[in-house]
């Protein structure tokens, strides 16, 4: 579909909404993977790479009693402009046949409402970039099913712990903002510039990134170098 959507983005306006992460997380480096297509692994994003397999894999979906559990579902949201895949989607079923709050699913029998679990591979972190990632999955589910979601769930593997996520209106509104600015930043096609954190050492982009030669300190580099250099050759 080429023209705009009735909530707003088009078909080819999408951009993947793992990236949201990204963005939260360091604008540059969403910058460095989504415009300029880099990528590096280290240990961190191994595992987590590895563990995401096992979540991913739609041959594991299956029924725990009144529990539908779905990997690897399609997500999308027009509203946001975002893409993707979800690691699992937990299908309740709705036992009250009153619950407006509820979905069909097709090839299944009754009403189900979803529950987004994203795999991680280590701990919580200070800042709220997997709770975002979680609740632009959850509002892609509600858009495309035409429910209301309360929570959702990380799944730290490091350790096996499920941390329940409430869905309110200040994170909502912190997804909704970064989805366009995200979008801004991809129409205007520029990385942004590097700013060194305690948080760039655990980065798997840091040896392409180079945040402590950011552009005031590389001015002051080659200045000193070259000055050296006149000195030398005097």
């Amino acid at each position: 579909m080429d023209g705009a959507h009735e909530y707003g983005y088009s078909e080819d306006q999408l951009l993947m909404i793992s990236g949201i992460q990204h963005f939260a997380f360091c604008p540059r480096q969403w910058g460095l993977i989504h415009l300029e297509q880099q990528w590096e692994d280290n240990v961190l994003t191994y595992e987590g790479s590895r563990m995401h397999r096992r979540a991913d894999n739609p041959m594991l979906s299956e029924i725990r009693g009144d529990v539908l559990i779905s990997r690897a579902m399609p997500l999308v949201s027009y509203r946001l402009g975002l893409y993707g895949v979800a690691d699992v989607v937990e299908f309740h079923a709705v036992a009250d046949a009153e619950d407006l709050n509820k979905a069909r699913l097709k090839g299944r029998r009754g009403w189900w409402l979803p529950y987004p679990v994203e795999y991680k591979r280590g701990n919580r972190k200070e800042e709220d970039c997997d709770e975002v990632q979680l609740c632009a999955q959850a509002m892609a589910l509600e858009e495309m099913l035409g429910v209301s979601l309360k929570e959702g769930a990380l799944f730290y593997g490091e350790r096996e712990r499920r941390v329940t996520v409430k869905l309110d209106e200040a994170l909502r509104e912190r997804v909704t903002k970064l989805a366009s600015t995200m979008h801004q930043s991809f129409a205007d096609g520029i990385t942004p510039s590097a700013q060194y954190e305690p948080k760039c050492g655990g980065c798997s982009l840091i040896g392409i990134c180079k945040p402590k030669l950011n552009k005031g300190s590389t001015a002051r580099y080659l200045q000193t170098y070259l000055t050296g250099t006149v000195l030398k050759g005097d």
